[in-house]
């Protein structure tokens, strides 16, 4: 029979610091314990428990062995008093999603080391655009794209293209260097003294980050041009 002296603290009566979202939020996701990750999952526990005491029970299953609940069914969760059908599904989802991503295959991704690669991926997205559009491309250290985000409109000269919103993204995303790509509804992509100045300011920017300006490419009507391949960027 369950005993409650096996119930350990209420979250209520842990410090902020030590519930597990609180400290997910704050310390960030690897510093959580096994038990505490699935508290985060179990959500809530009952009356007499807490979610971090439900967790415990719920690793003590396969003493302790995450990848021994792997291949739960729902069912064996709700052998677990105080797991119900809903604590259930989410437990099984969750270990579903763990093995899947451990099962994945590796990502391709796009190695961009060419300004003609930058050019025929922005091109047919900026060369009908009738405004200025800026966009950065986020690299990892093989100059592989990690992701893309547009971060105005208006042009590089804007100050709406702050250093502060060209490099947040690539920071958040570990990025080791980004390619400024912006287009020119004119058609003609040569730069303007607002553009070379501008790109200076980034790329300096860039350093003081850790994160390279490896070149800024602009989008014209069919053509472009690379201010690295130029000199213009050294």
């Amino acid at each position: 029979m369950y005993k409650n002296e096996y119930r350990g603290p209420m979250l209520r009566e842990l410090p902020d610091c030590e519930r597990p979202r609180e400290k997910l939020l704050s310390c960030g996701v690897a510093s959580l314990s096994s038990a505490e990750l699935l508290a985060v999952l179990i959500s809530s526990g009952t009356r007499d428990e807490s979610a971090i005491s439900l967790a415990v029970r719920v690793l003590s299953m396969e003493h302790g062995s995450l990848a021994g609940l792997a291949a739960y069914l729902p069912e064996e969760f709700m052998a677990v008093k105080g797991i119900g059908t809903a604590k259930a599904c989410v437990l099984t989802a969750a270990m579903e999603l763990g093995r899947r991503i451990a099962t994945a295959p590796p990502v391709e991704r796009l190695c961009l080391d060419e300004p003609s690669k930058v050019a025929a991926l922005f091109m047919e997205e900026l060369r009908p655009m009738r405004r200025e559009s800026f966009r950065v491309a986020m690299l990892n250290v093989r100059n592989e794209l990690i992701a893309r985000e547009c971060v105005s409109i208006g042009g590089i000269s804007s100050s709406s293209a702050s250093a502060r919103e060209v490099f947040s993204s690539a920071v958040k995303k570990g990025a080791a260097a980004v390619i400024l790509v912006h287009n020119h509804p004119s058609g003609d992509p040569s730069p303007s003294d607002a553009d070379v100045r501008a790109t200076s300011l980034l790329a300096d920017a860039g350093k003081i980050l850790g994160i390279e300006v490896l070149d800024h490419i602009i989008i014209g009507d069919g053509r472009f041009f690379s201010m690295k391949a130029s000199g213009v960027l050294k």
